[in-house]
């Protein structure tokens, strides 16, 4: 697999990982109440949020690690 290849697909899981994070927040009629005070998508909210938002991260940081690799 080239180095473009797994920067795209590392850029990819970023911002999917992003999406599903800012999906965790969207307010949502369930039957557990999150620590946030109020229903929404994800009830482990807001920790779910920043263990998706760290992961997001990570997939950033190796993907620049990825990309200032000598050719």
């Amino acid at each position: 697999m080239s180095r473009q290849t797994i920067s795209l697909l590392l850029l990819i899981a970023a911002i999917g990982l992003v999406i599903v994070a800012a999906a965790t927040l969207v307010p949502y009629p369930n039957t557990m109440i999150s620590d946030l005070g109020y229903h929404t998508l994800c009830p482990f909210a807001p920790w779910s949020t920043l263990t998706l938002l760290f992961l997001a991260g990570l997939a950033w940081i190796v993907r620049r690690h990825v990309d200032a690799q000598p050719a």
